[in-house]
């Protein structure tokens, strides 16, 4: 497997799964509708699980444009593989998306509210405020890349490149998208990654869905405030390693 199909692959089974478990929350006469927050955080920090594991050997599972930056910002990933993996990850973010929807179609059609529907493919805030909710995104993703920078010491051969997150262990970033959904997830709901909120957000746009309301409003701050939250966390580690 090469590092582009992997972050591809990776990426696929991230947003499959956490997609999956909003739909499962929000979506009408699924066998598990709204038991909650708790639900929702842990299945997506067992989701990043899932992903590190299949492709860490091969990428080094950055599955996220704003870890692939943080990661070159402090010098620990070439720039210019960022492309190929950025778009590696928007491709398996769009396909796992699609394959939310097919798979719960049913249960979309039959769903009235809409902001509900779009919630599986993107974020929004609970209460909507620019600065706040940049804030809160730059916040979020600066503890992701910060903490995974402490952690990895990951490399590919063929030449020797540094590439994050595959020698830690899947285990532990888990647990750390877990308590960052737990703790600071509930003022945006945690994009903490471009191309799991855009990617899916596009295919919301693109795929017949009855009754969709999109908010491109909304849609550059889960972009914008990861990437200030990565080059934050990658800059303050170049700073400490001096």
């Amino acid at each position: 497997m090469t590092a582009f199909t992997a972050e591809i692959i990776g990426t696929f089974l991230l947003i499959l799964l956490g997609g999956g478990v909003v739909a499962n929350v929000v979506l009408e006469k699924t066998k598990s509708n709204d038991p909650g927050w708790m639900v929702i955080t842990t299945a997506w920090g067992l989701a990043v699980f899932v992903g590190v594991v299949v492709a860490g050997p091969y990428s080094g599972a950055h599955l996220n444009p704003a870890v692939s930056i943080g990661l070159a910002v402090a010098g620990k990933f070439e720039w210019g593989l960022i492309p190929m993996y950025v778009l590696a990850q928007f491709i398996g973010a769009m396909l796992g998306a699609t394959t939310v929807w097919l798979f719960y179609k049913d249960h979309f059609d039959i769903t009235e509210d809409p902001e509900a529907k779009r919630a599986i493919f993107c974020t929004s805030p609970a209460i909507r405020n620019v600065k706040s909710n940049l804030f809160s995104e730059a916040i979020g993703t600066f503890v992701l890349v910060f903490v995974v920078l402490y952690f990895t010491d990951a490399t590919l051969t063929e030449p020797e490149t540094t590439i994050g997150l595959g020698s830690l262990g899947a285990l532990p970033v888990a647990i750390l998208v877990w308590v960052i959904g737990l703790a600071l997830g509930g003022t945006t709901g945690y994009a903490i990654n471009p191309a799991r909120d855009l990617g899916p957000r596009i295919m919301h746009a693109l795929l017949p869905i009855k009754g969709k309301v999109n908010d491109w409003g909304y849609s550059w701050i889960p972009i914008v405030g990861p990437i200030i939250g990565a080059c934050l966390a990658g800059g303050l580690m170049l700073i400490l390693s001096q």
